[in-house]
């Protein structure tokens, strides 16, 4: 029997990281509604009082993005300074150039359509070179890793009861960490729980631990997982009052971990906020994503994990690597050439497959981009996992 610890961490979408999230995946947004075919690179930081804009973004969109900003900031809860900002009021700086031409010639023509060779598929290139993972296994519901599935359930239950009402004294920073122990590589029990929320002046802290424990924890824990060993830390400081961009600076990109599987698997170091899908560090994560789930959603694995990686300009991927940890009855080879059968890794055909053209990124930028199965992401839909059963039949 082989015991062993893994942890991962959530944050509240009133993190001061988060928060720049959520404002550059709006402006995202924003500009897609208008055109579609946007280059977008947009990054965000806050500090006190403050919050700026700056990237590369080509457009025929026209928006008004400090009302975007301000629009972004108040839809998490920011409308007063004892909150951490005040949205209304606190100064917004825009900066922003356009793409440079030396990475759009890449992205309007790849190196295939130079070459005159291949299909419609073709036509763009990555509009970066670099490794980009994807993950799914089936201790979850949503195939997601347990650790950090929970934890962003953790903070998805502080946001509900701070806007709800039912806990008024709720502020929107906050974060979560969950530790759980395996046992031969299953789920066993969970080791230890550690939440932070920011709160008003007016909650003692035994009140705010004793319902953070009985309105979050015990609301969100499956039974059996907690035991008599268990660790649980709530506001361990005692005290967090001061939270948001007054409490710390935020910056776009900087909660990658959060953003994906809490550490469980391998980070390209790509960030997704505020980028366009032509940018292969966001649109190929979905996509390996949606490979990993279907794969494991059709039962020929219990883990899977692909690393594919891309050169700038280039429409296919230089490699592709898959790795089910010995939970297959295939081997690793084998399912790379389903994934390649089943699957176009191109960034023109991942774009169209997932519909990743359509505004719908703010709503990735908090509580995970994967996992989140009510959301309507096309890369979290087992669609392929019946053929992907078929094929694997004839090779066992």
């Amino acid at each position: 029997m082989i015991k062993r610890l893994f942890t991962s961490e959530s944050v509240t979408e009133g993190h001061p990281d988060k928060l720049c999230d959520k404002i550059s995946d709006s402006i995202l947004d924003a500009l897609l509604e208008q055109d579609p075919n946007s280059r977008v690179a947009c990054e965000t930081c806050a500090n006190t009082g403050f919050i700026l804009v700056m990237g590369e973004i080509t457009s025929n969109a026209n928006v008004d993005y400090e009302s975007v900003v301000r629009k972004a900031a108040l839809e998490i809860g920011y409308d007063s300074e004892d909150k951490g900002l005040d949205a209304n009021t606190c100064q917004v700086l825009i900066k922003l150039d356009k793409q440079s031409s030396d990475i759009a010639m890449g992205v309007d023509s790849s190196l295939e359509n130079k070459e005159r060779r291949g299909d419609k598929y073709d036509l763009i290139g990555a509009g970066d070179q670099g490794m980009m993972f994807g993950y799914a296994c089936n201790e979850t519901p949503t195939l997601m890793p347990m650790p950090i599935y929970l934890a962003h359930k953790l903070t998805a239950k502080l946001t509900e009861l701070r806007k709800s009402g039912e806990l008024n004294y709720l502020r929107p920073d906050g974060k979560a960490q969950v530790s759980v122990e395996y046992v031969d590589d299953k789920v066993s029990r969970i080791e230890a729980i550690v939440l932070s929320t920011q709160h008003s002046e007016s909650v003692d802290n035994d009140t705010l631990r004793n319902d953070i424990k009985k309105y979050v924890i015990d609301a969100v824990i499956p039974d059996g997982l907690i035991d008599k060993d268990t660790k649980i830390f709530i506001n361990p400081t005692g005290r967090f009052v001061i939270g948001g961009p007054q409490g710390d600076s935020g910056l776009t990109g900087r909660k990658i971990i959060v953003d994906t599987y809490g550490g469980y698997c391998p980070h390209g170091g790509g960030a997704f906020s505020g980028k366009d899908s032509t940018k292969v560090d966001r649109s190929a994560c979905y996509m390996a994503r949606y490979v990993c789930k279907n794969i494991v959603a059709s039962g020929i694995a219990e883990r899977c994990q692909l690393d594919v990686a891309y050169a700038i300009g280039v429409a296919k991927p230089v490699s592709i690597n898959v790795n089910t940890f010995g939970t297959s009855k295939l081997n690793n080879v084998q399912i790379a050439k389903i994934v390649e059968k089943v699957f176009d890794l191109r960034p023109l055909a991942i774009i169209e497959q997932l519909q990743l053209r359509k505004p719908q990124f703010a709503k990735t930028s908090n509580y995970g981009h994967f996992g989140r199965e009510d959301q309507g992401f096309k890369w979290e839909i087992c669609d392929k996992a019946d053929e992907i059963a078929r094929i694997a039949a004839t090779m066992a």
